[in-house]
This record gives C-alpha cells, structure tokens and sequence, in this order.
C-alpha cells in the first residue's frame, strides 16, 4: 500500500525523491497505473515505479 502517496500526484507538481536527494527536483510529467514519470534538474526524466518509491510533494509558498 506504499504507492497510495503517489496516487494524488498530477502532471505539474513539484517533487523530490528522498532516496535520491541529489536528482534535486522534479516536476511529474505523468502518472498512469502507478508508473511515475518525472524530470528531474539533475537526473532528466526517469520512470519510477510507484508501489517502489514514495515521492514527496513540494509546495511552492
């Protein structure tokens, strides 16, 4: 049930991925079936797989 965070995440929003900090962050291109599709400032685009990883969100002030 560890992807359920990811579930709420739509094209346009900003996140990191805490198990790789130094990818910086990332807007989310897609998320379809659980297959995350993020491009990262330091890490370009990557797919990740949801139910693997937890993306934490960052809200803009």
């Amino acid at each position: 049930m560890s992807g359920d965070m990811n579930a709420m995440l739509e094209p346009g929003m900003l996140v990191q991925n805490p198990n790789a900090p130094d990818w910086g962050t990332g807007q989310v291109q897609s998320n379809i079936n659980g297959r995350i599709t993020v491009n990262f400032r330091e890490a370009g685009k990557v797919v990740m797989d949801g139910s693997k990883v937890i993306l934490v969100p960052i809200y803009q002030a």
